[in-house]
């Protein structure tokens, strides 16, 4: 069953943002974390696959380090997003990634979404700090 993307972008883009206001990219990315807590994912290739699931987008992982890992999200949905909303939000799923990511590895871990409108993509860079644990 596929679901309507123009009726995503109601609740999402338009709903949403008039009900929270200029609280929706922060509660957004606590939703995301919420989110993530109800469906734990034990890998990357987990979470890429709720991605087109949930029909966010197609989620990749471009490159990771010690500290730090960053994804790319791209497709139609997301492009759709962009040329159909000036400020897209994308903190739902910066929380969702943050959250997942934080219970793989462990350690406290936050994510930033970066949008390029002329690449119709997003990348979030996830952080974490190896001396902050989670308890």
């Amino acid at each position: 069953m596929d679901i309507p993307i123009f009726g995503y972008e109601l609740v999402r883009d338009i709903l949403v943002p008039g009900i929270l206001g200029k609280d929706t990219h922060e509660i957004s990315y606590w939703a995301g974390k919420h989110l993530a807590r109800k469906f734990p994912l034990l890998s990357i290739q987990e979470i890429t696959s709720f991605f087109q699931e949930a029909s966010w987008g197609e989620l990749d992982l471009m490159d990771e380090n010690k500290n730090e890992m960053k994804f790319e999200l791209k497709g139609n949905i997301v492009e759709r997003r962009v040329q159909m909303n000036s400020e897209p939000c994308f903190t739902l799923e910066a929380g969702f990634i943050a959250e997942q990511i934080q219970n793989q590895k462990q350690f406290i871990s936050e994510a930033f979404p970066e949008l390029n409108k002329k690449k119709n993509h997003v990348i979030f860079t996830v952080r974490w700090d190896r001396k902050d644990p989670i308890k």
